[in-house]
């Protein structure tokens, strides 16, 4: 075949590109096929930014510690773009007795968790971030968390991957994965291209159950969308992440001044995959649970609104691993809505995984196989 790399990567999200980047870094020769016309073009390009620790389900919080503590404070030095990077704290807030519930079981896990994480009342809170409604009551709060901007992470990768020479095929849809003597080797592409490899890595969002259906596997992920918007630049007013006990919206304030919100508006689910489509109430749902929570935000100006795909799991975990049914193939799909934050870890561990090294952090919480039944 003419088009062989040492490893094939299907998706240049910010996952792909920080896997494309580990991976060259090892000197190793890398193909990354995007779907798209351009990179980024999935959820990578469509969240919020968080590069949160707390809220974390038990397995996903010891890869977004390490991430947090090894790789974010130095990333924008590493790769040469400004990330945008803010390590100001997360706070998770409630208006009931019932949200406090709910942010007491979320700290209790993370403390078990070994992370920096507790409850605060309204006083600490509104000290914290003075512009709270003062329905607030209470608030889970971790100071180690923070944000990012997604599209300049993403891009970052990309180009550091690019420099150390790995190579990108952008409107190169995969339509399979092929064995050749019981492991897999090949990719075809809707255009008729024929790529070669010594493994693949298949990090393509939601479109990754149709890639590795064509290898038997079938990873129980759905599509889910959400909508975020980004308003007119405002003063500077806090440094912190934002949610709610609900998750009904997310976000912050971004370096250059802009609001960065992302939301939910229970309708999500009955949306039909294709090419994500704004509804015509999510940013006024989310700007109304936005504003009771922030009422000196009522004025803004929304700027522009986008929706995304989420590739959402059964049990809200990803699959990170190398099947064994499938010699040859490395997986990490299934993110669930908690991919951007974890991006440069998972990114570091499918370059591991890929190269047949020891993995920083266990994985075995995300085996492809956890879905088996039970014999």
């Amino acid at each position: 075949m003419k088009n062989t790399s040492d490893v094939l990567i299907v998706g240049s999200g910010a996952i792909g590109n920080a896997a494309a980047y580990y991976l060259a870094k090892r000197g190793l020769s890398v193909t990354v096929l995007e779907k798209s016309a351009c990179v980024g073009n999935g959820g990578s390009s469509r969240n919020g930014g968080g590069v949160r620790q707390s809220g974390r389900h038990p397995a996903e919080l010891p890869l977004a510690m390490y991430g947090v503590k090894n790789l974010w404070p130095s990333l924008s030095d590493e790769l040469g773009v400004d990330v945008e990077y803010c390590q100001g704290g997360n706070l998770r807030l409630g208006k009931t007795e019932a949200h406090l519930k709910i942010l007491t079981g979320l700290t209790e896990s993370a403390v078990v968790g070994g992370l920096d994480m507790r409850m605060i009342g309204r006083d600490e809170a509104r000290g914290i971030c003075p512009y709270l409604s003062d329905e607030v009551i209470g608030a889970g709060w971790c100071p180690t968390d923070g944000h990012a901007n997604p599209l300049l992470a993403t891009l970052g990768f990309y180009r550091a991957a690019r420099r150390l020479g790995a190579r990108f095929v952008s409107g190169a849809e995969v339509t399979g994965l092929h064995k050749i003597r019981g492991r897999v080797a090949a990719a075809k592409t809707a255009d008729g291209e024929t790529h070669g490899f010594g493994r693949a890595v298949v990090a393509a969002g939601y479109d990754s159950r149709k890639i590795l259906s064509s290898l038997g596997l079938d990873v129980p992920i759905s599509p889910l969308l959400l909508e975020t918007l980004v308003t007119e630049e405002a003063p500077r007013m806090f440094r912190q992440m934002l949610g709610t006990a609900m998750a009904d919206f997310y976000g912050h304030q971004s370096s250059h001044g802009s609001f960065v919100f992302g939301g939910t508006h229970g309708l999500e689910p009955y949306f039909a995959y294709g090419e994500p489509r704004l509804s015509s109430f999510g940013a006024s749902s989310t700007c109304r649970g936005i504003v009771g929570y922030f009422p000196v935000l009522r004025d803004l100006k929304i700027v522009r609104t986008w929706a995304g795909w989420i590739d959402d799991c059964a049990d809200h975990i990803p699959v990170i691993g190398n099947p064994e049914e499938t010699p040859g193939l490395t997986v990490a799909c299934g993110l669930s809505g908690h991919g951007f934050g974890i991006s440069p870890v998972v990114g570091l561990l499918l370059a591991q995984l890929a190269a047949g090294e020891e993995t920083s952090l266990d994985v075995s919480k995300f085996r492809y196989d956890r879905f088996r039944a039970k014999v």
